[in-house]
């Protein structure tokens, strides 16, 4: 009996201390305490209002909600910027021929381009400058306005942000 309890104890004390620290978010223990994110300018030839803001409040609680960062507007250990590069709408699936001998698209996709420029004062040898860009695909008989907008925003920024914090600070 007094084997068993050394046994267990033993067992408890290599589970919890094999990995070290750990996280549920994928993030490496980092030396930061604070991070900023600029606003991200809308520089796209084609514009869609809002989404400037829309963004950039996107990555503030990505980082805010899978760290223990803290937001600063100014000096931050951590600093994202850069800027909307892309918005582009194109037709993806062409459908049957329509009468006049033309081929109709059944779906269009939106696709969104960011530029970000990431510095870690902390680390300096973790700063890059990279683009990231993904796409939502919609029906072509739907108006990409209202809720079909909202909704590729949402998957495309949602994509993004994670993009941006896995190339930032999980290290994936």
């Amino acid at each position: 009996m007094k084997n068993l309890k050394y046994i267990l104890i033993l067992l408890i004390a290599t589970t919890f201390s094999g990995c070290g620290i750990y996280n549920f978010t994928g993030a490496a223990p980092i030396d930061a305490k604070t991070f900023q994110v600029n606003f991200f300018q809308n520089n796209a030839d084609l514009i869609e209002p809002g989404i400037d803001r829309e963004f950039t409040l996107a990555l503030q609680d990505l980082i805010m909600n899978q760290t223990n960062l803290n937001l600063v507007s100014s000096n931050g250990d951590l600093l994202y910027e850069g800027e909307i590069t892309d918005y582009r709408i194109t037709p993806m699936t062409a459908s049957a021929v329509t009468n006049n001998g033309d081929a109709a698209a059944s779906q269009n996709r939106l696709t969104i381009r960011v530029n970000v420029r990431f510095s870690n004062k902390k680390k300096e040898t973790d700063d890059f400058e990279k683009t990231f860009e993904f796409y939502h695909d919609y029906p072509a008989q739907s108006q990409l306005t209202g809720t079909v907008l909202n909704e590729a925003i949402k998957d495309i920024f949602e994509r993004i942000t994670q993009d941006i914090f896995n190339e930032s600070l999980a290290k994936w």
